[in-house]
């Protein structure tokens, strides 16, 4: 089984960037969207054999995620059920029969961390809601978390020190979520591994020059462990300030 997740900033503009060849030829059972800035009946996309499922954020060109599944899930949820924190349309829950996929979209702190204290509330809440999900089968969680969780996940670690997304605070709660039963894939796979981002400022050169950050995962139940075959960014493609990250399960 092949999952992919990826922060696309804007499916429509992705589109136009190659979005539809890289899906074809990734060939993902489940194929995870974040940043999509779509309202409904804003796009169709005819993806054969795959049921699609969107959540849309109320302010327009904002924010928003998308799972399209080659598996029909046994139940859909949109958000966390938690009234006010599900306007942006950040999180898809998709129910299949052996597991949980949570597709997220998690708030960023923003420059000036003036949004620091709503970013660890809605962790908080998702963490429980998490926890909750594992208590009946295990959890796939996949998106953009918006945090370097260690030096060695951004290239420039000292000078960034305290900004968005790597705060004391956003990496501690991505360390209690671990600490409660989760694996980061990637690190599962290649725990030293320098120099692997999934995220680039689109100043110049910076992409080119490899000056990122990992802040997209696939974070899973323990009990998955054995299941996991590999896990993979995808650097190389374009379309988006992020690439694809993919995590490859065995049956």
């Amino acid at each position: 089984m092949k999952l992919v997740s990826w922060n696309v900033n804007g499916i429509r503009a992705c589109i136009r960037k190659g979005f539809l060849d890289y899906f074809k030829e990734v060939d993902a059972d489940i194929f995870c969207l974040q940043e999509t800035k779509v309202q409904e009946g804003q796009i169709q996309l005819e993806l054969e054999g795959y049921h699609q499922y969107w959540n849309y954020a109320v302010k327009k060109g904002y924010s928003g995620t998308a799972v399209f599944t080659k598996i029909e899930p046994l139940s859909v949820q949109y958000g966390m059920g938690v009234g006010e924190k599900e306007e942006e349309g950040r999180m898809i829950t998709l129910e299949f029969a052996a597991f949980f996929v949570v597709n997220v979209y998690t708030p960023n702190s923003k420059r000036d961390l003036s949004r620091l204290d709503y970013r660890l509330e809605w962790e908080d809440l998702m963490l429980q809601y998490l926890l909750e999900l594992d208590k009946e089968k295990p959890v796939i969680l996949c998106g953009d978390l918006n945090v370097a969780h260690q030096e060695i996940d951004l290239k420039n670690d000292k000078s960034n020190r305290g900004n968005s997304g790597f705060t004391d605070e956003e990496r501690g709660k991505f360390s209690v979520l671990l600490d409660n039963g989760f694996i980061d894939t990637y690190r599962y796979f290649y725990p030293d591994q320098a120099g692997s981002y999934t995220w680039w400022s689109y100043m110049n050169k910076v992409r080119e020059r490899n000056i990122g950050w990992r802040i997209d995962y696939f974070v899973v139940s323990e009990r998955l462990q054995e299941r996991l075959s590999d896990a993979q960014i995808h650097c190389d493609v374009m379309g988006s300030d992020h690439c694809p990250v993919v995590l490859e399960m065995n049956a």
